[in-house]
């Protein structure tokens, strides 16, 4: 016996996924990826910060599985326009869905719609060059920005907003983002948290690069560092990550200003109430929280006291979340596919991985073990005999070729990436990145 396996979403869970899959010999896998772009690697690609190049080359393992016997790919293919759930479940034996969390949380205050007033998840895919999100119009002629999150997106964002115009010059940050970033006027770049430095979000490494800018200097008030108890014994209680982000915080809050020509001011125990403005982003108004024990955790209580804070432009970075396919259960309330260890409840013959499993959670690494889960399950079902044995006449080709799909091969995507990275070369960059789906599927399609 042996399985075909549909993957929908090619990001680090969908690679992980198909990794383990392919390394199934009792029994043999052979595994499809689908992916709606024409692109693979998802937030690898499309999310991890430009100046992050380390990290990006997680991708080379995902190469060696691309190369792996029984593995392919098919880009610019979406489940529920280009193909149904119900096709895929007619040619495979089992489908996984691993398409992450495509959309923002809302805030839910006044203004939030406001001209100026952005999710983070959209800033972060215009200046990594998705082609959804190239004819957004990000005006960074500001002096201050207001970051509203505490975790590595919102640095991330701050960062890069930071950023001068010769660290810019090595990344694969899209032209039109770079030069909008060193034209600004741009002075500040406010970070607000909800609750306080300790239950901060963002790793030690994210928080550290703040203070290594060439253009930019990390300001934290001292008074934002005084702890309450339960703070001082959840300090304690996490020396790896809360402790050492602390002591990075201690250690901007005693530095001299040194003058460079941006600031990034980490605030605590505020929230945003409301986003003013007439035409535009004029202002946030905050509240001052403060911390109190509620059911064994920490929770930030607004006290009352508010403030008014002048700025151009918002990012609101307060998480990302699960978006409903059609013909596949979903969960409204969790924002993810409704599952039993990565089984999905209530569809035959159906799998989850990555964030649209679990929420959006952890490093990409993280993603490894949860596809594994999901994977052990799949093949135990196999084993178990409880697919019904699945043999088409024709395969995905066959069906996407009689719809007419302009799908894009791995060998088309391999063409895409060598289109970028010689255009890289040039210009002394990782990449230049096809940034429209026109660009992107004429290079992936040549024929």
């Amino acid at each position: 016996m042996s399985l075909k396996v549909a993957i929908v979403g090619s990001g680090p869970a969908g690679f992980y996924t198909a990794d383990a899959l392919l390394k199934s010999e009792d029994p043999p896998v052979a595994v499809d990826l689908l992916d709606r772009l024409p692109t693979p690697w998802g937030l690898v690609r499309l999310g991890v910060a430009p100046d992050h190049e380390n990290i990006k080359a997680v991708s080379r393992a995902f190469e060696k599985t691309a190369a792996r016997p029984g593995f392919r790919f098919f880009g610019n293919v979406e489940v529920g326009s280009t193909v149904s759930h119900e096709e895929l479940l007619a040619i495979y034996d089992a489908v996984v869905y691993t398409v992450g969390a495509q959309t923002d949380r809302r805030l839910g205050i006044p203004g939030e719609d406001l001209p100026g007033s952005w999710p983070a998840t959209a800033f972060v895919a215009w200046y990594n060059g998705h082609p959804d999100f190239q004819d957004l119009d990000f005006d960074l002629d500001t002096e201050r920005v207001v970051v509203i999150g505490n975790g590595n997106v919102a640095i991330d964002c701050a960062r890069m907003v930071a950023l001068t115009a010769e660290e810019l010059a090595s990344t694969d940050t899209i032209d039109e983002a770079a030069e909008a970033i060193v034209a600004s006027p741009l002075r500040e770049i406010l970070m607000l948290g909800r609750r306080g430095p300790v239950q901060a979000a963002f790793t030690p490494p994210e928080l550290k690069e703040l203070g290594e800018l060439a253009g930019a200097e990390p300001i934290v008030d001292p008074h934002d560092l005084e702890l309450d108890a339960a703070s001082k014994a959840e300090l304690e209680a996490d020396r790896e990550r809360a402790k050492r982000n602390f002591d990075l915080l201690e250690e901007y809050a005693a530095r001299e200003p040194e003058g460079k020509p941006r600031r990034i001011v980490l605030r605590f125990l505020v929230s945003p109430v409301a986003i003013l403005g007439e035409e535009r982003v004029e202002a946030v108004e905050i509240v001052r929280n403060e911390l109190v024990e509620q059911d064994g955790r920490i929770v930030a209580r607004p006290t009352g006291e508010t403030e008014t804070i002048p700025c151009g432009l918002v990012l609101r970075s307060v998480g990302y979340q699960g978006v409903a396919l059609p013909g596949v259960p979903f969960d409204e309330r969790r924002a993810v596919i409704p599952n039993t260890g990565g089984r999905v409840d209530g569809a035959e013959r159906t799998y989850v991985a990555g964030w649209i499993k679990r929420g959006p959670s952890g490093v990409i690494g993280t993603n490894k073990k949860d596809a594994t889960e999901t994977v052990e399950l799949l093949l135990a079902d196999a084993r178990d005999e409880k697919f019904a044995r699945v043999d088409p006449t024709e395969g995905l080709d066959a069906l996407l070729d009689a719809k007419g799909a302009a799908y894009v091969e791995y060998a088309g995507w391999q063409a895409i990436d060598a289109a970028e990275r010689t255009a890289g070369e040039l210009r002394g960059r990782p990449r230049v990145k096809l940034t429209t789906w026109e660009t992107l599927l004429q290079a992936g399609r040549p024929r």
